[in-house]
């Protein structure tokens, strides 16, 4: 186990949180029994996306041409360096937008700190890889919210702006389109290793260019009418996100395991325990619903539960679209970009084969 403290003294972000990045999040089943009663608030005409399909962010008809997206997340630290803690929870936070198909305009800082465990100099480092990534996304952090917390936690409210003819919902998905995943899986596996020592220099390297990428494909993504639905990959693990878009579309949908992209040595690293917490909460939450061929090994099916934090888009897009949809994401730094499976017609199930 990693000491609580690193060697020029300062306290370890990740020793003073219970759990770290969206792995953090209620596992799916407790989450849905807490909504249950949510889920039948009446809501006004001009909110085109609330919480009855489990989407990434809300979205509200301004006019004719503008909707605003809305959506905020925020978690505790999955690494050490400030710096990179906050460039992480922020790419993370602006990623929900994209996954909508919209363009953010706007962030507010969420900061909870231990003020008394972490020296202010600490604090603004990690404001300041938020503000970094902001200015990377072209947005401002127009102000937010601190509070005195014992766990160190920090995120952002973001707005942005969509077309109303060209929100991405879980809901659109179709039967016979192909799911392309933005991303390598392994994020949930990585910050585990982090934390038992077991993560070299490489792996680190690797984990911060895959957590602030921006997700911005979705952008684009969003104007092209052959994409149907898309999601990003975060806490609930990719079969967790992808059985949301079975659940509002009404569809199936069957995962190549082979074709799945994977981080740098993420399965012998789950093979030597570094699992999280989070990735069996998943699986026991929505387990009932995947069928999983006797040659999926136990480290993969790990691996599809695996907590993403900051992951990939995934996309559900009709066959004629996916060379264009692959070519957009190598353009603008996604090289792991990958088909992986389909949606079909039939049971709400995901098979992985």
């Amino acid at each position: 186990m990693a000491e609580a403290t690193m060697r020029d003294g300062q306290v370890r972000l990740t020793s003073l949180a219970h759990g770290g990045g969206c792995g953090c999040k209620i596992a799916p089943s407790v989450l849905s029994r807490i909504l249950s009663n949510a889920r039948n608030f009446p809501a006004p005409p001009a909110l085109l996306v609330g919480i009855e399909t489990s989407d990434d962010a809300a979205v509200y008809r301004l006019n004719d041409t503008q909707a605003l997206v809305a959506t905020t997340d925020f978690f505790m630290p999955v690494v050490d360096d400030p710096f990179d803690f906050g460039r992480i929870a922020a790419t993370n936070a602006i990623s929900d937008v994209y996954a909508m198909g919209g363009t953010p305009i706007l962030a507010l800082a969420l900061v909870g700190m231990p003020v008394d465990k972490l020296a202010p100099e600490v604090i603004g480092k990690i404001l300041e890889g938020g503000e970094a990534v902001c200015a990377q996304a072209g947005i401002a952090i127009g102000g937010g919210h601190t509070i005195d917390s014992v766990e160190p936690i920090y995120g952002l409210v973001v707005m942005g702006l969509v077309h109303p003819d060209r929100i991405k919902r879980n809901k659109d998905a179709r039967a016979g389109d192909v799911l392309i995943l933005g991303k390598p899986l392994g994020v949930g596996v990585y910050s585990a290793a982090i934390k038992q020592d077991m993560l070299g220099e490489p792996g680190y390297r690797e984990m911060i260019a895959n957590t602030t990428r921006l997700n911005t494909p979705g952008k684009r993504l969003g104007d092209m009418a052959e994409v149907h639905a898309m999601t990003d990959v975060t806490g609930f693990g990719l079969l967790g996100h992808l059985l949301e878009l079975c659940r509002g579309s009404q569809l199936g949908a069957t995962i190549d395991m082979a074709s799945v992209p994977l981080l740098p040595d993420v399965a012998a690293l789950a093979g030597r325990g570094a699992v999280t917490g989070a990735s069996r909460r998943n699986w026991a939450s929505y387990g009932h619903e995947v069928a999983l061929s006797p040659s999926i090994s136990e480290v993969q099916q790990s691996l599809l539960t695996d907590p993403q934090t900051s992951g990939g888009l995934l996309v559900s897009c009709a066959p004629g679209a996916v060379n264009e949809v692959l070519a957009l994401f190598r353009r603008e730094g996604f090289a792991h970009a990958a088909v992986i499976g389909q949606m079909e017609a039939g049971e709400v199930r995901v098979s992985v084969v």
